[in-house]
């Protein structure tokens, strides 16, 4: 992607694999918001805006809610914006300590299914 054009919603889609619909839905609950809109109206992107989208498409398969990407989002922002801040390094710390715990459930989960299909695949 070319960093100095902005991308419309269905280019961030298609880039993404999520659907316009969840882009929209992130748009009005405050996750994901563009970050210009064409004199048309129509949503316009950057390639921050994109990797942002990433971070919370990563989250979905370890099951945070909507509610707790937005948080993490907000210690990231916060981060960025004073990347000495003590408290908002603990903060980060600790989500990045639940999302291991988090994935090490996955892992135990994807062992089980291993050994299910195993075992099927010895009848």
């Amino acid at each position: 992607m070319d960093h100095a054009r902005p991308m419309q919603i269905g280019e961030l889609a298609e880039r993404t694999g999520l659907s316009i619909r969840t882009l929209r839905h992130y748009d009005e609950i405050g996750l994901l918001r563009p970050s210009d809109r064409s004199e048309g109206g129509f949503r316009l992107y950057t390639a921050e805006d994109e990797s942002r989208l990433l971070l919370i498409r990563r989250m979905k398969p370890l099951g945070y809610s909507l509610e707790q990407m937005g948080e993490l989002l907000a210690v990231v922002d916060g981060l960025d914006a004073d990347p000495g801040d003590a408290v908002l390094r603990a903060r980060l710390d600790g989500i990045r300590e639940e999302a291991t715990t988090r994935r090490d459930g996955l892992r135990r989960q994807l062992a089980a299914a291993d050994e299910f299909l195993t075992q099927l695949a010895a009848r």
